[in-house]
């Protein structure tokens, strides 16, 4: 065999790792081979060559905190594409502060909690389980009564192999044919003990990004808002599985050709460890250092709190990465400095009960979403 071909056989079987970013692509017959014997082809670090690994190395990764694409289901359709990343973007600084600082003043603590409540009541948001695609139906259900007053505004599932399911709820803007501002979170939880049984409330992960992104659309609607360009809520499935929901979409977008002008991911928003500092920490990798340029103007015109610059948040490390590699613009605005932010994810300690979970905080990061909605799409 060709020494790509058997390095890469290699660092499967021994090292787990790639050696050969060069080698020729998996053929579609290696991925149904693989695939229907249960294993899954991750991503395990930048132009590497993919590796495949059992479900039960797959999970031990994660129990180690190790990130990484699982690209079973989307390596094929992203042969080909372009990747290469864009220069620095520019948005204009914030001009329509008499008409958010209105909505901001809606935003609902209640209503959050309310929806928190509901989605962390479910034993668990796996991606595979069967609860998992219970808290899928809710959110859709949740959406669509929320945009129900707007015949506009269209809110769909995004199936994929897996049980649960993603959402995407779309407001057309009034010019025809402009980019698309997209602002995601990931719905599912998970318990890296028991991940398809265990209790997994993931009251911060993410249960918070998702309420936040509820709520936004809510008060927009609410307030009438009707955007010049095209404006995208995502609710993501399996991002703790390797990034499968905002992979496959982003994907799927890039192949279609959609233009986006903006991506921000709300990823955690509620808690920062006691005694710190408040901030909305900026990731610092696999963004657009223009985007985190404009949020911190929104930050700084909108926020009852400043920003801070967090550490390098790695390889995969949350849904923004799946856009980012395509070269739309992403930014991550996170709860806390890393180090300060959450250290009961991935359990069933997860809870808003946990001293350091901050209504207040996230609160904050629902009325960002609604700023950057606002100022990037009016």
């Amino acid at each position: 065999m060709k020494f790509c071909a058997a390095l890469r056989f290699f660092t499967v079987v021994v090292l787990g790792t790639s050696l050969c970013a060069t080698a020729a692509p998996i053929s579609s017959s290696e991925i149904q081979d693989k695939s229907a014997q249960g294993l899954r082809l991750l991503s395990l670090e930048e132009n590497a060559v993919p590796v495949w690994k059992t479900e039960d190395e797959k999970l031990e990764l994660m129990r180690q905190g190790v990130k990484f694409f699982d690209v079973t289901e989307t390596y094929e359709l992203e042969q080909g594409l372009p990747k290469q990343k864009a220069p620095a973007a520019t948005f204009p600084a914030p001009s329509h502060q008499s008409a958010v600082k209105a909505i901001l003043s809606t935003v609902s603590v209640s209503k959050m909690q309310s929806n928190l409540a509901s989605l962390a009541a479910f034993n668990n948001r796996y991606y595979k389980s069967s609860t998992g695609k219970d808290a899928s139906d809710w959110i859709l259900n949740t959406v669509s009564q929320i945009a129900a007053s707007r015949s506009e505004i269209t809110v769909s599932a995004f199936t994929h192999s897996w049980t649960q399911y993603s959402i995407i709820a779309k407001i057309p803007g009034t010019q025809a044919s402009s980019p698309v501002t997209i602002l995601g979170a990931h719905m599912d939880s998970i318990n890296l003990q028991s991940p398809t049984s265990g209790r997994a409330p993931g009251a911060d992960d993410d249960g918070t990004g998702t309420v936040n992104l509820i709520e936004t659309l809510r008060a927009l609607i609410a307030a009438g808002f009707k955007p010049s360009t095209p404006l995208e809520f995502h609710w993501y499935s399996g991002e703790e599985a390797g990034l499968l929901g905002s992979q496959a979409i982003a994907t799927n977008y890039k192949n279609a050709g959609i233009q986006v002008k903006a991506f921000m991911e709300l990823d955690m928003s509620g808690y920062f460890a006691p005694g710190t500092t408040e901030v909305f920490a900026l990731e610092a990798d696999y963004i657009d250092t223009g985007l985190n340029t404009f949020l911190k103007s929104l930050i700084t015109a909108y926020s009852a709190f400043g920003w801070a610059m967090d550490t390098p948040c790695g390889y995969a490390c949350s849904d923004h990465a799946s856009w980012y590699k395509f070269g739309y613009p992403t930014a991550f605005p996170y709860e806390a400095v890393t180090g300060d932010d959450n250290p009961n994810v991935h359990s069933s300690a997860d809870t808003t009960s946990v001293q350091g979970f901050s209504w207040s905080h996230s609160l904050e990061f629902a009325k960002l979403a609604v700023a950057f909605a606002y100022e990037l799409t009016i």
